[in-house]
Order: C-alpha cells, then sequence, then structure tokens
C-alpha cells in the first residue's frame, strides 16, 4: 500500500484472502495464511485448479480419517 494507504503498489501481489483472514493477521508469509491464499487462488472453471483443490481436500482429510481408523480399531 501507499504512504496514504488506498491504492496497491503495481507490483505488490494481488492478495486472494479472506477479510476475516487478515484481520486476524494471516498472510502469505505464515503457513495458515499461505495455504488460505493458495486455496484462494483457485479458479473453478480451471480443470488444473480443481485437482490442486481434490488433492488438498485429500491431505487435509486423511490424517482424520486415519486417526478414526486407529480409534475404531
Amino acid at each position: 500500500m501507499t504512504a496514504r494507504g488506498d491504492d496497491l503498489e503495481p507490483w505488490a501481489p494481488e492478495e486472494h484472502l479472506p477479510a476475516d483472514a487478515r484481520r486476524m493477521g494471516l498472510n502469505s508469509l505464515v503457513p495458515d495464511g499461505a495455504l488460505l491464499e493458495l486455496a484462494g487462488s483457485l479458479d473453478g472453471t480451471k480443470r488444473s485448479h480443481r485437482l490442486v483443490a481434490w488433492v488438498l481436500l485429500v491431505a487435509m482429510l486423511a490424517p482424520v480419517a486415519l486417526t478414526v481408523l486407529s480409534l475404531l480399531r
């Protein structure tokens, strides 16, 4: 942002973080913010972006599924 805080610098990357995440202090430099930034930048009309979204979903759900399976044994 500029000194006045009204315009983005032309070289500044576009942010895809929700306003709530920015209010909590997340940005692309922290792990949770980087993951939100990646997920927010995905475009549902592109096949490769949908594939990345599915891979992220599996990566997030795999530890939960493995934990539930180990508890049921």
